[in-house]
């Protein structure tokens, strides 16, 4: 009998966990630190400080882990109303309003003793503002009120490139703002083409997505024309910049040119669920891939490689 009952203790404590866990919506916050750490090694020219990465990629998961659980209290009615989303730890009442909140803080809290202490000040604002702009500007104001919700709550989502940029360096500059811009850009033709699949949901609870409030096609023609801005953005990273090169340039393009036929296709069939599924899909591998070209066209070896095939090249010729 008493091992049984500790079983059962056990459990239950780890099913409060797990409930905790759910709170913060963690399959979001990877993507998130992938265009942090892209962001910082183009700061650190390839040689960023191991502990400086894994203090700065921490207090951003933290930041990014608090929004989404302050976001969950809000969301919590029309999270009970949606069936994908009814059994979250709120709406299910795994865990209450109260203590999600406390858990939120705390969370914060952490995050900007950690950026403030092992980085700096700036970076530690800079991902407070993040949670700030998540909740107060897109989960309040524009949610529930406004088609654009998604362009202008964008912000939040591109906050950790300047948060990475700033832990490196202690300032931002142009190269960090164009690095905000093409998140910032990116996330409409990606959360948009989430929102068409699931836009009956969304119709339901009241919450104005572009797709419920305009249609599917102006939403679409909306999608093709933000993809072709993100990928001609990525581009000033090489020209004007000049802080990232060759490979990344490779890299940009063929990830660019794939984006722009999934968008094409979305296009010219704007009622296919199918094809909206895999532009959203694939504007995730899109940013993540992106990012991982930035930081292996950053690295020195890289460079070396360049440099020694571009003279062997040159002698050849010569």
């Amino acid at each position: 009998m008493i091992e049984t009952n500790v079983s059962r203790h056990h459990q239950t404590f780890l099913q409060v966990i797990q409930s905790y866990y759910q709170l913060t919506k963690p399959r979001i916050i990877p993507l998130l630190l992938i265009t942090t750490a892209g962001s910082m090694w183009i700061a650190a020219k390839g040689e960023v400080d191991p502990l400086l990465l894994l203090v700065t990629l921490t207090g951003g998961t933290l930041a990014a882990a608090s929004a989404q659980t302050i976001n969950c209290v809000y969301d919590r009615d029309i999270d009970y109303e949606m069936e994908r989303t009814r059994h979250r730890p709120l709406p299910s009442g795994r865990i209450q309003s109260r203590d999600a909140l406390i858990f939120a803080s705390a969370l914060a809290v952490i995050s900007f003793t950690l950026l403030y202490v092992f980085a700096n000040l700036l970076a530690a604002l800079l991902a407070m503002s993040g949670i700030v702009f998540y909740v107060l500007i897109y989960t309040h104001f524009l949610k529930r009120h406004s088609t654009q919700n998604i362009v202008i709550g964008g912000a939040a989502g591109a906050v950790p490139a300047l948060v990475g940029w700033a832990a490196v360096t202690g300032t931002l500059s142009w190269a960090a703002w164009v690095l905000f811009a093409i998140v910032f850009l990116w996330t409409p033709p990606h959360f948009w083409s989430l929102a068409l699949m699931i836009r009956d949901d969304y119709a339901k609870v009241g919450v104005p997505m572009l797709p419920v409030i305009a249609g599917t096609t102006p939403t679409v023609r909306q999608i093709w024309l933000y993809t072709l801005v993100t990928v001609a953005a990525t581009f000033s990273l090489i020209y004007p910049l000049q802080v990232s090169g060759m490979i990344y340039g490779v890299i940009a393009v063929s990830l660019g040119g794939v984006f722009i036929y999934k968008a094409w296709q979305l296009l010219h069939n704007p009622e296919n669920r199918d094809l909206a599924k895999g532009l959203f899909l694939y504007s995730i591998s899109y940013m993540m891939l992106l990012c991982l070209g930035m930081v292996i066209d950053s690295l020195p070896i890289t460079h070396h490689v360049i440099n020694v095939v571009v003279g062997k090249a040159y002698l050849l010729m010569g």
